[in-house]
């Protein structure tokens, strides 16, 4: 019998990120005098993770003509009819309050304008410059500060633990805690309490190139998976347009060069160095994230790319000083890997970056299992079919600290600590020991196999075929890894190990992305079918939602309920300019 450290708490925070150390400092204040609250992070805190990466930054409108209602309307047209509107409201609504929570509680310092007020710059697919940064370092500025308040507070601090499964009651009607591998022991924990919130942050890593941290690859949404949990848009993978593309042998290709680029007036050109952008899309540059990857994607084809198959971001007719004054991070980072932004060209390619589906929540990040609540980019629900940039972050924090005072409020109602379902806990255990009985082999080859096949079959364009293949080269991958061992004789950040169990659940998803799309047989947002390129009905708009029972996945689809706002309606003002965005 494998031993099982047990350790109780009262609310149990998985993941660091914007929204785990959003919802610990917001359980702080909600909960009763004396609860128990302990964060657990794969990584390191601060260290990991996707917000410390935000780079472009925070969506907020702050009046000089934008509004809440004006912020909604971008981010559910950008959505293309699919988000749940009120988790959108809520997250324009809330954004407000929350930006001056980071500013005046937190203590960030973000850029401002001369007369002092917070300085707001264009991204695609808006209506209004309401990107609040801190140059372009805004999720190093955000998570540090956010990291300075947890630490400083007796929060308990599970660092380097990997969450693995998400064990019910002997009845499945609600969550009894959380199992853990101790990375530094190579150890057990089951973690029991009395609310569990999943923020481990999405990821799609299984693609050739991504912008994630390395430690993301979708354990959470594959615990969810397991644990019975309905997901939903599972399709919608936002490649983001501007991919640094420096070649195989560095880790930095992939990297996101952001979307203030382009919208301070950023071009882009083919290979024969022409700028391409408005023979796709009136708005050039500055249309959203998914049509710029596929126009990018559609020169690629024509092969009309640079030497390493992409195309090149020019801002030197910018000024070459006014970019290194303005985006300071991005120059030496191009620098690093030999490109000068400021005065050149740089080579870039679509990059998975963002991934907007999730697990079914409501606007107060509850999910259908007692006990357990989502936030971040494991919830799924306020980005429909794509993101806007600068949206992600919001939505972090935002929808962090609504579950921190969710899980605050809730936990003064329930009950004792729940017990654990005895062959579930037993059933996750033996799932990461299996590669421990096989006969150890490289586990990076199947890795590379996967990320080649969702890159080429389940891509920015896709077809039924396509995606067919990709599934069969999915399974084909999966079942291959279950052949490959790992050596047993130290589990102490034995990283084979989790490199395995890394794969294990990029595997899983990949599988929920590849039928999803199969089922949506339209093109919205960053799903697009070549054989289905319309949008199909907009007032009769589906989201899917897939569902594991036993080993097998299925798919239906759920009509939007358009609660706020239906399609060709608006809630603006007839006399608000449709946008408030200078021409470029």
């Amino acid at each position: 019998m494998t031993h099982i450290d047990r350790h109780d708490t009262d609310i149990l925070i998985i993941g660091t990120g914007g929204a785990g150390l959003f919802a610990a400092l917001h359980a702080q204040q909600s909960a009763p005098a004396g609860t128990r609250i302990t964060i657990a992070v794969k990584g390191l805190i601060g260290k990991c993770g996707c917000t410390r990466m935000v780079q472009g930054g925070y969506n907020v409108a702050l009046g000089g003509g934008d509004s809440v209602e004006r912020h909604f309307m971008d981010t559910v047209k950008g959505g293309k009819w699919l988000p749940n509107q009120d988790m959108a409201w809520k997250l324009c609504e809330q954004a407000v309050v929350r930006i001056h929570e980071l500013e005046n509680e937190i203590g960030c310092f973000f850029d401002r304008n001369a007369d002092g007020t917070l300085h707001q710059k264009a991204f695609a697919g808006q209506t209004a410059d309401r990107t609040v940064h801190k140059g372009d370092l805004t999720g190093i500025e955000i998570i540090s500060r956010l990291m300075e308040q947890v630490l400083a507070r007796p929060v308990e601090k599970l660092q380097e633990h990997r969450a693995i499964g998400l064990i019910p009651t002997r009845d499945g009607s609600a969550l009894a805690g959380v199992l853990f591998i101790d990375m530094r022991k190579g150890g057990f924990r089951l973690v029991r309490a009395k609310t569990v919130l999943m923020a481990t942050g999405g990821g799609p890593t299984m693609y050739k190139y991504n912008t994630p941290s390395g430690d993301k690859t979708m354990d959470g949404l594959a615990m969810a998976l397991r644990a019975g949990l309905e997901l939903r848009d599972m399709e919608m993978v936002q490649f983001h347009p501007t991919g640094l593309l420096a070649g195989d042998h560095t880790r930095m290709t992939g990297t996101v060069l952001e979307e203030g680029l382009r919208g301070a007036g950023g071009q882009l050109l083919n290979g024969a160095e022409n700028r391409f952008m408005f023979d796709y899309d009136p708005k050039g540059e500055r249309a959203t994230r998914d049509v710029v990857s596929r126009a990018i994607y559609a020169e690629m084809r024509k092969n009309n790319t640079s030497a390493n198959g992409g195309v090149f971001i020019s801002m030197a007719h910018l000024g070459p000083d006014n970019v290194r004054a303005k985006f300071p991070g991005m120059v030496k980072r191009c620098a690093d890997s030999g490109f000068d932004l400021a005065g050149g060209l740089v080579e870039v390619v679509p990059t998975a970056h963002y991934f907007m589906g999730g697990v079914v929540v409501d606007p107060d990040t509850r999910t259908a299992m007692e006990g357990l609540y989502v936030a971040g980019e494991d919830a799924g629900g306020a980005h429909g079919s794509n993101r806007l940039g600068g949206n992600g972050v919001a939505n972090s924090t935002v929808y962090g600290g609504v579950a921190g005072d969710v899980m605050g409020a809730d936990i003064r109602t329930m009950g004792a600590l729940r017990d654990p379902c005895p062959n579930a806990l037993q059933a996750e255990v033996d799932r990461a020991l299996h590669p421990l009985s096989r006969q150890p082999a490289p586990v990076h080859p199947l890795r590379h196999a996967l990320q080649e096949a969702m890159w080429e079959d389940v891509g920015v364009m896709r077809t039924a075929a396509g995606m067919e293949r990709g599934l069969t080269r999915v399974a084909e991958i999966s079942d291959a890894l279950m052949t490959v061992g790992v050596a047993g004789d130290n589990l102490a950040f034995n990283l084979t190990w989790h490199d395995w169990l890394n794969l294990r659940s990029l595997c899983d998803v990949s599988e929920a992305i590849t039928l999803a799309g199969l089922a949506r047989e339209n093109s919205r947002g960053a799903h697009y079918r070549e054989d289905f390129p319309d949008e199909g009905d907009l007032d009769a708009s589906y989201f899917t939602v897939i569902i594991q029972k036993g080993s097998d996945l299925t798919v239906r689809r759920d009509a939007v309920q358009f609660t706020i706002i239906r399609p060709g309606e608006t809630i603006l003002p007839e006399t608000e300019p449709e946008t408030l965005v200078a021409a470029q």
